[in-house]
């Protein structure tokens, strides 16, 4: 019996294995019933903070024991959870909110499994960045998750710098107290016109979403004082003649630019014009091709 039978068998005994669970983000009922199963079943629970944990354990009656796994501990505790799970241990692993190993600790301890040949699950459920994604009105065919935004400004602006001319929404997470700073560098970036949607506190009590133009939402920032909560930042995609000034004809001609300023092969100066673009390499590729 493998870790991924208890999917035909609801009912039956939890094999043993990694479960990855999601955990609400928010809103308390945003867990599915095969979520809280697992979290019954399980031999012990993987937390980010046990303290965080233990309150949605105690709103389900679940008395299955935590041990804390977090960013600060992972190096050690994740050989540690591989021993026990090698004796034929289950273990959920949980973060505070929201999938394991998105933006959350847990990409050590499930790649470490995955070496070691251990059944890893994944139980899904709420995600901060998709539910900011889904309910934002940009286009949704395509998308790029970066995590988080660099906490600098040079940083930030170059990240930003490679999304100008991108063909799809961007989605990041940011601080809320650096989101005013992160608005002035996208106003600074990519114009004041650039679509833009913060999405703050997505299913808490003060949820928010404010849609518009970056200079709009840069606007209604600055006249508010702190900002608090839990921040998706998306960007939109940009605008047609955008894309095609860094498309087309122009991908040549930048190619051209950058092997001769930089003294670059053509393979490495179309993974720069790329990252520019904020699209693949074999995108870039197409696009010079259909240029010539």
């Amino acid at each position: 019996m493998e870790a991924g039978d208890d999917v035909a068998n609801p009912k039956g005994t939890l094999s043993p294995g990694l479960y990855l669970v999601a955990t609400p983000i928010g809103n308390l009922e945003d867990i599915t019933l095969r979520a809280v199963r697992v979290l019954k079943e399980a031999d012990q629970i993987a937390c980010e903070d046990t303290r965080q944990t233990q309150k949605l354990l105690h709103h389900y009656g679940v008395a299955t024991r935590t041990v804390s796994y977090h960013e600060h501990n992972e190096l050690t505790r994740a050989p540690e959870l591989v021993l026990d799970l090698e004796g034929g241990a289950r273990i959920a692993l949980v973060t505070d909110a929201g999938m394991p190993g998105i933006s959350d600790p847990g990409f050590r301890l499930i790649s470490l499994a995955i070496r070691h040949h251990i059944p890893v699950v994944p139980i899904p459920g709420a995600s901060a960045f998709l539910a900011a994604l889904v309910a934002s009105g940009l286009p949704t065919d395509s998308f790029r998750f970066s995590g988080f935004l660099p906490p600098k400004s040079g940083q930030r602006r170059q990240m930003l710098e490679s999304v100008k001319a991108s063909p799809r929404t961007q989605v990041f997470y940011e601080a809320p107290h650096r989101v005013k700073e992160a608005m002035e560098d996208i106003v600074a970036i990519l114009g004041r016109e650039r679509q833009v949607v913060i999405a703050r506190e997505v299913t808490k009590i003060h949820e928010e979403f404010l849609r518009g133009r970056a200079g709009e939402i840069l606007a209604t920032l600055n006249a508010r004082g702190d900002i608090k909560g839990e921040i998706t930042l998306l960007i939109g995609k940009a605008e047609e003649g955008q894309q095609k000034s860094a498309a087309g004809v122009s991908v040549r001609q930048r190619l051209e630019q950058i092997m001769a300023a930089e003294k670059l092969d053509e393979k490495a100066a179309l993974k720069k014009i790329a990252k520019e673009m904020g699209v693949s390499k074999s995108e870039a590729y197409r696009e010079l091709q259909r240029s010539k």
